[in-house]
């Protein structure tokens, strides 16, 4: 009975201290691990001694070779983790790349000209090439809810089938209608590209949301630098035509298609699909904060969805009271509209100005280069932009009307192409700037519905101008003329901008002469040592001098 006891009451002390190593092992495992881990080696010992005392086996209290490689099996390793990361963040970047990969691009508005369509100028500036811009307005809103809704990859697959329409369009197609259709299908295109750049983010940890961020823009930046310089070799080396150039494009687009077919779709997104933040491992939404007691449920989703955007709109109208969103958003509404109509009719002018010998795809390369170049650069200026800000902008508005001028007067070609480069990087410079300035003060959900706003103002800016400028319903205005137009837009700007430059650098000085000196400033501690001096070099007599205390006379180790 003695011996039966000891054995008892060592059983029940190796239970005890296996619970203890469990609870310990558990909360390391807590700790360490992104997800409750699974049960530890000691719980199953725990569990073979309880089985055994049911039993009434002692000698089955330490676990058998099979369970201890059962779940050495079941713990998840970092290459376990870390090969589906690099295969996602490849697979990822590599459809990005191939999906820019359009080498006919650049050189679609000498092809229409040429002798392979037979377009007159008139036909592309005034009725062919406006129809862009009235596309993109009517799509933009419906791609853009229609990407969060369908989760992003249904949109990527109608943008890789609508890049295949263009191409079909642009080498089949033979009148003025059949080219503004080509235009309806690119503006899908353009609005689908907000797709790829939210589809990213919803596959990975947001822990990971930086370096995806990264990896994506250079990938895509890359594609776009690839095809520039593949059509441009292809056209001046290998003396390859247009329409060559565009069979190739589309055989490129049709690979990238198939390979938007294969992409994995997420379980969630921004609005429509946000799940829970426990099974997708996402951070909680912001909108969740906002709004805690929503209804749930498919059957209340309507009124949910109703009751989120009436409080997202209400704190964007209380977003809007900040200076520097309301600044940066207004650069961001007016610049771009007038941005990408000189992007749109910038390969018109060099048409009209040179038509020998075509460089399009040399200059459209070097600008993704420059602005690649200036975006990076743009992350290390510090400065304080509430002070600096509107400055900043004057001078780089001032620099784009300039571009533009010598656009509109140069006949030189190689001029052309200089201002275009420079342009569209200055343009770039301030692109990360705004897109910091703007999403720093504001959650996740309300930066997409502010870029979302901007983007629509910006569209329908640059739908009004394209309607009066260049539609031959309007006035009708050549190129160059048109050229002439934008200039006066962006020194309008310029001469905005630095009035309110001059007026917060007035107002800036005059606040700091009526704010009071502070009490810690250098010139109030002088004031005391120098009275103090003064004193001393006055009351200097012949005798012995006064025996003072460290207190009166700090040492200057002391006044630093």
């Amino acid at each position: 009975m003695v011996k039966g006891a000891r054995v008892e009451v060592g059983g029940a002390r190796l239970v005890a201290q296996a619970r203890r190593v469990c609870s310990w092992g558990s909360s390391l495992s807590r700790a360490v691990q992104p997800r409750p881990a699974p049960t530890c080696l000691v719980c199953a010992c725990r569990t073979g001694i309880a089985s055994s005392g049911a039993a009434g086996g002692p000698g089955s209290m330490v676990p058998s070779g099979a369970l201890a490689q059962k779940q050495e099996a079941l713990e998840p390793g970092p290459d376990a983790e870390r090969k589906p990361w690099r295969c996602l963040v490849f697979y990822l970047c590599f459809y990005g790349f191939m999906a820019q990969l359009r080498p006919g691009e650049s050189f679609i508005t000498p092809y229409l000209l040429g002798p392979d369509k037979n377009f007159t100028l008139e036909q592309v500036t005034n009725e062919i090439t406006p129809v862009l811009s009235y596309c993109y307005l009517l799509v933009l809103v419906p791609v853009f809810l229609l990407t969060d809704y369908l989760r992003y990859k249904p949109v990527l697959v109608l943008q890789g089938l609508s890049y295949v329409a263009v191409w079909l369009l642009l080498l089949l197609g033979t009148s003025v209608r059949h080219m503004q259709a080509m235009e309806l299908f690119y503006s899908v295109t353009m609005a689908a590209r907000i797709a790829y750049s939210s589809y990213v983010f919803s596959l990975v940890h947001p822990a990971r949301y930086q370096r995806m961020a990264g990896y994506s823009r250079a990938a895509v930046l890359l594609g776009v630098f690839t095809s520039s310089v593949l059509g441009q070799l292809l056209v001046t080396l290998g003396r390859v035509s247009f329409s060559t150039l565009n069979y190739i494009s589309l055989g490129l687009l049709i690979f990238s298609l198939v390979l938007a077919l294969f992409l994995k779709r997420p379980r969630r997104s921004l609005f429509f699909n946000r799940g829970a933040p426990g099974r997708s491992g996402a951070s909680p939404s912001e909108l969740d904060r906002m709004n805690p007691d929503a209804p749930q449920g498919a059957a209340l989703l309507g009124a949910w969805w109703d009751w989120t955007l009436v409080r997202m709109l209400r704190e964007l109208g209380h977003s809007l009271r900040q200076p520097q969103l309301r600044l940066w958003s207004l650069w961001w509404v007016f610049n771009s509209a007038a941005y990408y109509l000189i992007v749109y009719y910038a390969h018109i002018l060099w048409n009209v100005v040179h038509t020998a010998t075509v460089y399009n795809g040399a200059a459209d390369a070097a600008s993704t280069l420059l602005g690649a170049i200036t975006s990076f650069s743009a992350g290390f200026v510090k400065i304080r932009w509430a002070l600096w800000a509107k400055l900043v902008i004057a001078s780089v508005t001032a620099v784009q009307a300039g571009l533009v001028f010598l656009m509109y007067s140069t006949n030189s070609i190689w001029l052309c192409y200089v201002a275009f480069v420079l342009f569209r990087g200055a343009y770039q410079f301030l692109v990360p700037i705004a897109t910091f300035q703007i999403a720093s003060s504001l959650s996740k959900e309300l930066c997409a519905l502010v870029f979302g706003v901007n983007t629509f103002l910006a569209t329908v800016l640059k739908t009004i101008i394209t309607l009066i400028v260049s539609d031959k319903r309007g006035l009708g205005l050549p190129v160059h003329s048109q050229f002439l137009i934008y200039f006066g837009y962006f020194l309008v700007l310029f001469v905005i901008y630095l009035l309110g430059a001059m007026l917060v650098i007035v107002q800036h000085v005059q606040e700091a002469r009526r704010a009071p000196p502070e009490p810690g400033s250098p010139a109030e501690k002088a004031m005391p040592m120098l009275s103090t001096h003064s004193s001393g070099l006055s009351n200097l007599q012949p005798t012995a001098p006064p025996q003072t205390s460290p207190e009166q006379h700090p040492q200057p180790e002391a006044k630093a």
